[in-house]
């Protein structure tokens, strides 16, 4: 059998101290494909969207990701570091993201950026959610060219060796199938789903029930932190844990949508 051994360099550039990661540019990708595809959206007859506004809210919800992301992983992955030391919470340079707390610091962003335009929440994350699984399946993408977030181990024959794991072998690449299912899939549905005139909240509610989903299935073929292991039953990851509620939301505020019925308005036809 094949193996395969990981030897990626994460380095995307490097002019002398100045160093790009490919994981930092996955992340302007995310932010790029947001504006391009919210753009375009704006510009459909009856959207309701103004180009300035597409780009406000890529901006405020970048911010939100990033503020977002690293509390978030501060707080659900590595508490007891902040606690030793708070400041460790800006030592962005380390590394450490986390998409829950993300998506928390993108739902604060929205929360403002619907205060100060007039707009109601939901018509901002109906309007916004078939915009992120690009940026989510490219960040995955960066995951697996930085050889980190392995998978288990495996005897199929697409395992690779990550030498970051400390050992010879052979795991899933599960950052591709999140990259796949999170990027592509949700896309794809999101992007069909969003196309035609839905009840208010349903695109939103959709997202979240897809992406908890998706999370939890691939947290199956995916190595649990080494500092937290399994959670509980020697099956519970945190992913897994952190994603229930998104598929509880997701499924109530689906069916709220349908059962008031109200078409959001301005839906790409």
């Amino acid at each position: 059998m094949t193996v395969w051994l990981h030897d990626i360099d994460p380095l995307a550039l490097e002019l002398g101290p100045l160093q790009i990661h490919w994981y930092g540019l996955m992340y302007l990708i995310g932010f790029a494909a947001a504006w391009g595809l919210g753009v375009w959206r704006a510009r459909r007859p009856g959207a309701d969207w103004s180009e300035q506004q597409v780009s406000d809210l890529v901006f405020w919800g970048a911010l939100g990701v990033i503020v977002g992301g690293r509390c978030g992983y501060v707080l659900f992955y590595h508490f007891d570091y902040f606690l030793n030391d708070p400041l460790w919470l800006f030592a962005i340079w380390e590394g450490g993201m986390s998409f829950h707390g993300g998506l928390l610091g993108v739902l604060a962003a929205l929360a403002w950026f619907a205060r100060s335009h007039g707009k109601r929440f939901f018509e901002i994350g109906d309007f916004v959610a078939p915009l992120i699984p690009i940026g989510l399946g490219a960040g995955r993408v960066g995951n697996f060219i930085g050889g980190e977030l392995w998978g288990r181990p495996t005897d199929q024959s697409w395992g690779i060796i990550f030498p970051r794991a400390g050992d010879a072998l052979a795991r899933h690449p599960s950052q591709l199938y999140e990259a796949v299912l999170e990027g592509v899939v949700m896309f794809a549905v999101l992007w069909w789903y969003s196309a035609r005139p839905r009840p208010r909240m349903a695109v939103s509610g959709l997202f979240l029930l897809l992406y908890g989903a998706f999370r939890s299935v691939v947290e199956c073929f995916r190595e649990p932190d080494a500092h937290l292991g399994y959670l509980a039953f020697d099956w519970l990851t945190m992913g897994q844990l952190l994603s229930m509620p998104m598929i509880l939301i997701g499924a109530v505020l689906l069916v709220l949508a349908y059962h008031r019925g109200v078409d959001a308005p301005g839906a790409t036809r």
